[in-house]
């Protein structure tokens, strides 16, 4: 269910100012879970009225990005609401989510999926039908650079796999922000 700003507002002062705990407030106003307010608070706390807000649009973070909040959280044993906070994300279930992707999909499950309905192949005029046939030379050489391909990776994933922090640790690029601060002197 999502709520408004203002009722996230009311609730989070209110937990602030008043005598009820989370679990009160959330049987007062109906929210399934006190984890929901927590998160409100814990957002308030680090970020302001900003941390309450929902987005107008969703955020895409850079793979790398993802990869080194999660090494971030793994490296320093810290919550998911610690490293939300650390790293500016008001929602500490989206790494969850990032998580539980790289353990069912590895890295490259954390590629932006693309969007909508594939569009349709335009079918091809008569004059373009006529195919081209390989010779047995140009066959070899594009199963040779596939094997390449594929050995590579491998070699890769091999190397991930051992040692996990070593790799991502040897492969890492920095994050760049997309919103640049002015000073303000």
């Amino acid at each position: 269910m999502k709520y408004s700003d203002t009722f996230k507002e009311k609730v989070v002062y209110e937990y602030l100012q008043g005598p009820f705990g989370y679990r009160r407030l959330a049987k007062n106003y109906n929210i399934p879970s006190k984890k929901i307010i927590e998160e409100w608070v814990q957002a308030f706390r680090a970020f302001g009225k900003e941390g309450l807000k929902r987005k107008a649009s969703k955020t895409v973070y850079p793979v790398q990005f993802k990869v080194d909040v999660l090494h971030w959280m793994k490296s320093n044993s810290a919550s998911l609401s610690e490293t939300a906070t650390r790293f500016g994300l008001n929602r500490p279930a989206l790494i969850s989510s990032w998580k539980h992707t790289v353990m069912k999909e590895g890295i490259a499950g954390l590629e932006p999926k693309p969007k909508g309905r594939p569009s349709m192949a335009k079918k091809p005029k008569k004059d373009d039908q006529t195919k081209h046939e390989w010779s047995r030379e140009e066959q070899l050489k594009r199963e040779n650079e596939l094997l390449r391909l594929e050995n590579s990776y491998l070699k890769k994933l091999r190397a991930f796999r051992e040692n996990p922090d070593a790799y991502l640790e040897k492969h890492k690029q920095r994050w760049h922000s997309n919103s640049k601060k002015k000073d303000t002197d």
